[in-house]
């Protein structure tokens, strides 16, 4: 990500905590799902104030962001065990097949460049992990028209309103195992995928 996208997001962390009302609700049900995977090394790209980090229960938790004042939130919410680092996703500082778990919440639709990230994520994977990918998604029914609105301004605020999973390349290269949905009309899911 560039550091035009850092300096937005190390601006906007003073209004993240109204962002966060609105998301806790799929973050509880992401950790549900997360905590009844077996233990492992576990990357959460984008881990904003990391008000979430408690609620992880079993798994050796790395997290990155690319915003310092967002990292020195989530300083004061981590577990002893957990590692923070001021770290892109677009360009991952560890070693091929090193990790069992990567997370993406709400991190794909911001991303600089989202087919970079997947490669990446795939790249640091072990051999069967998997990537949780919490995100909106446009849909085919009239919601779709909200994210086609939006599109021509969204831009200022770092983020895709348009956003469909299949059209990245990189995803091509997992295998989707579970989908699991918010409410009929919701615009987010989490997707499950194996590497």
């Amino acid at each position: 990500m560039s550091n035009q996208a850092a300096s937005f997001y190390n601006r906007f962390s003073f209004f993240y905590p109204i962002i966060e009302v609105f998301l806790k609700p799929q973050k509880v049900k992401l950790m549900e799902e997360i905590n009844t995977l077996a233990s492992g090394k576990l990357l959460e790209v984008g881990v904003g104030s990391g008000t979430h980090l408690p609620l992880y229960q079993t798994h050796q938790i790395t997290g990155i962001d690319i915003s310092s004042a967002m990292l020195n939130e989530a300083e004061k919410h981590k577990q002893s065990d957990t590692i923070l680092l001021k770290m892109s996703g677009e360009d991952l500082q560890f070693e091929d097949d090193y990790f069992d778990y990567v997370v993406l919440s709400h991190v794909l639709a911001v991303a600089s460049n989202p087919e970079k990230l997947l490669e990446e994520v795939y790249r640091v994977l072990k051999p069967n992990g998997k990537v949780l990918i919490l995100n909106h998604f446009t849909t085919n029914n009239w919601l779709r028209y909200i994210d086609t609105a939006f599109n021509s301004i969204s831009g200022l605020f770092h983020f895709n309103s348009l956003f469909k999973i299949e059209s990245f390349n990189a995803i091509k290269k997992f295998t989707l195992i579970k989908e699991v949905g918010f409410g009929r009309f919701s615009y987010f899911k989490l997707l499950i995928f194996n590497k």
